[in-house]
């Protein structure tokens, strides 16, 4: 076990670290160039089709989803734990500054999103179901040369194995331990019987997710259409109180963000002394939070009935603005605004960013984010799902689907009474790894990305 512990350590300091935060970054200005950064010149009418979309009540046609269904579904991947325990274990190790950093990964996360999403739609097939599936195996299997294929494969493995961890056990995890603290913090029961509540917690999420998954694709694009915009509005909602009774100390946050990217040990004591570890946190965290260079969010978006791939494509940059400079900006400033203590240098997670809305709100408001963390997870988990389905039947056909995703609900049951740092390690390395080929697979098909979007705005003159 201490050698597999220390090999994964190894690869995931390569994986997350430098080199290929570096290679994303490189990609995502290579896009952006390449098609005369299309997140900034077009954003305002990215965001007219996308908006103005989402309250569309049109049916899809069989084996789709609608184009609102399809970006929920992908953001019920993205918008999930990440968004509030990873900004608060940037901050914490990176300083204020690491926000700053965060935003311009999602900048050119935008356009990396907008490329994969577009690609995904274009390059997508019906499989033997009649539902339309793909993502960065089919772009690399439908548009790169057969030497290229390898690259589909590996990926799809990749899928498969981060799955279990990443999208579901460690999800799970999550929602014990949020609902364990208003266990504790209103007495409800002694501490004796939270294992057994958590077993029974983690057989119920395991069939709630199964009957989702199983199913079908309809069904999930309609449970994550609710749950999406639930969980997100009260949030947002909560979180927008907090700034309003702290609204004095907002100008501060801001200042705090913008001098620490610069010179953190202004800020944190000279506990935080550099600027690199400010960016490498707050670069890791926005990918890790919006998944744009993972290639992940493309296979939810591929099902989209719609026939226009640069459109669909509009939502990808809305789902990484909504993600990161939204969502993650919002529990960023929960934190620099509430006054609660902050210890630089060492970890941290979802309790940070609960401790801001507890110095607000008092006591009770631990009901209200142990829901919220339950819905941020729980989506993840549906829409994880989905995409290690799309993964596996890549590589052995539609017939394994549904015992994959049995065996996939019932990791729940791990997930809600095993401690997972182990898993998650290894997870989060698979899910890095699949950076590689996906990374790749946009670098070579950059010049399809501008002809699409080239064409589409020449039929387009007008906007």
């Amino acid at each position: 076990m201490n050698l597999i512990l220390s090999l994964n350590e190894a690869v995931n300091n390569f994986v997350w670290g430098v080199p290929a935060m570096i290679c994303i970054i490189g990609v995502g200005l290579f896009l952006s160039i390449k098609t005369g950064f299309i997140q900034l010149r077009k954003f305002g009418y990215a965001m007219k089709c996308t908006i103005g979309r989402i309250f569309s009540k049109k049916e899809a046609s069989d084996g789709s989803v609608t184009p609102f269904q399809a970006v929920c579904t992908a953001l019920a991947a993205t918008v999930g734990t990440g968004n509030i325990a990873g900004v608060a274990g940037a901050i914490a190790i990176g300083g204020p500054g690491a926000v700053f950093w965060m935003w311009c990964s999602a900048f050119l996360g935008m356009c990396t999103k907008f490329s994969e999403v577009t690609l995904a739609v274009h390059f997508r097939e019906k499989n033997s179901d009649g539902d339309w599936v793909g993502g960065p195996m089919y772009y690399i299997k439908n548009g790169l040369k057969k030497n290229w294929h390898f690259l589909a494969v590996i990926y799809a493995v990749l899928g498969v194995l981060a799955v279990f961890g990443t999208g579901n056990a460690t999800q799970v995890n999550t929602i014990v331990t949020a609902i364990d603290s208003v266990l504790a913090n209103f007495n409800i029961c002694p501490p004796e019987y939270y294992g057994h509540i958590n077993l029974v917690i983690g057989i119920l999420i395991a069939l709630l997710v199964a009957l989702i998954l199983v199913g079908g694709l309809k069904r999930i694009g309609t449970v994550t259409e609710k749950l999406v915009p639930f969980m997100a509005v009260m949030y947002v909602i909560l979180a927008l109180g907090v700034l309003a009774v702290n609204f004095r100390q907002i100008p501060a946050a801001f200042s705090q963000i913008f001098v620490s990217a610069f010179h953190p040990q202004a800020v944190t004591g000279g506990i935080v002394g550099s600027m690199f570890m400010g960016m490498k946190k707050g670069v890791s965290r926005g990918i890790f939070s919006n998944e744009a260079g993972l290639g992940t969010g493309s296979i939810a978006h591929a099902a989209s009935d719609i026939k226009e791939p640069v459109q669909q494509g509009f939502f990808g940059i809305f789902e990484v603005f909504m993600d990161t400079i939204v969502i993650c900006t919002l529990t960023a400033l929960v934190i620099l605004t509430s006054g609660v203590n902050i210890t630089f240098g060492q970890a941290a997670g979802a309790e940070l960013t609960i401790s801001g809305f507890t110095a607000t709100y008092g006591g009770w408001v631990s009901l209200l984010t142990a829901i919220a963390m339950c819905c941020f997870a729980l989506s993840t988990i549906i829409g994880w799902g989905l995409y290690g389905t799309r993964c596996i039947e890549y590589l052995f056909g539609t017939k394994v689907n549904k015992g994959f995703m049995l065996v996939y609900s019932f990791i729940a049951i791990v997930g809600a009474t095993t401690n997972l740092a182990v898993i998650w390690g290894i997870s989060e390395t698979f899910n890095g790894l699949m950076v590689i080929p996906n990374l790749i697979a946009l670098f070579l098909l950059s010049g399809k990305v501008k002809g699409l979007a080239e064409d589409y705005f020449s039929r387009h003159k007008q906007n």
